[in-house]
């Protein structure tokens, strides 16, 4: 048992070291810009590069586990705001919000990283992305059949939607946000929830339906 609790302990130590590295892969990419070396990281970090190498092999997996903490910061905002919401416009909104939000909160983190010559960077950030369509797709699904409809379009609507949004997020972080936030969501809402409210005219629905507000 003490063995397992050194490991455990051992490991949970590296895990806190490994972050405190990205943090400061972060800071220094901040001040160096997209070029920075592994010997400009180890000195923001305070560390000899070898034990920088210790972490990670090379820049390229540092940079892949940078690309990696942003995709996960997204997926914590924008999945429990898709969970959560009951009403269908409003759900839409939420997710844009969310969505926008973690953008702006890591806004210089996001240009500095689509700015980095990695793929594998660009590919953990799609992943975050359909990530978020999927479980957008289990709520509209859960709301179509709730109406009776044909729950086939979820998936390909959720992938729209998230893919919609992804593109709108980056014009506006690349522009510097050249609107505010609350207005952005409400424009795409407004253009997203058209097409969603228009599957109730063609089913002859009432505007209201309680089954998918429910």
């Amino acid at each position: 048992m003490q063995v397992n609790g050194r490991k455990a302990r051992w490991a949970d130590h590296r895990e806190q070291r490994r972050l405190e590295l990205i943090q400061a892969a972060i800071e220094a990419a901040m001040r160096f810009g997209p070029g920075v070396d592994m010997e400009q990281v180890a000195l923001v970090a305070g560390v000899s590069k070898p034990v920088l190498y210790r972490y990670f092999a090379d820049k390229s997996q540092l940079w892949l586990a940078v690309g990696e903490h942003l995709a996960a910061q997204v997926l914590a905002v924008v999945t429990p705001a898709v969970a959560q919401v009951r009403e269908e416009r409003a759900l839409i909104a939420a997710t844009i919000d969310a969505y926008l939000g973690a953008l702006e909160s890591q806004a210089d983190l996001y240009q500095l990283l689509m700015r980095v010559d990695l793929p594998g960077v660009h590919h953990l950030i799609n992943g975050a992305v359909q990530t978020v369509s999927s479980g957008l797709s289990r709520v509209i699904g859960d709301r179509l059949r709730a109406l009776g409809l044909d729950a086939g379009p979820a998936e390909p609507w959720a992938v729209g939607i998230v893919g919609l949004v992804q593109a709108a997020g980056d014009w506006w972080i690349r522009h510097r946000r050249p609107m505010g936030r609350e207005a952005l969501t409400d424009y795409l809402t407004t253009l997203l929830w058209q097409g969603i409210d228009g599957v109730r005219a063609a089913a002859d629905l009432p505007i209201r339906e309680a089954a998918w507000n429910s």
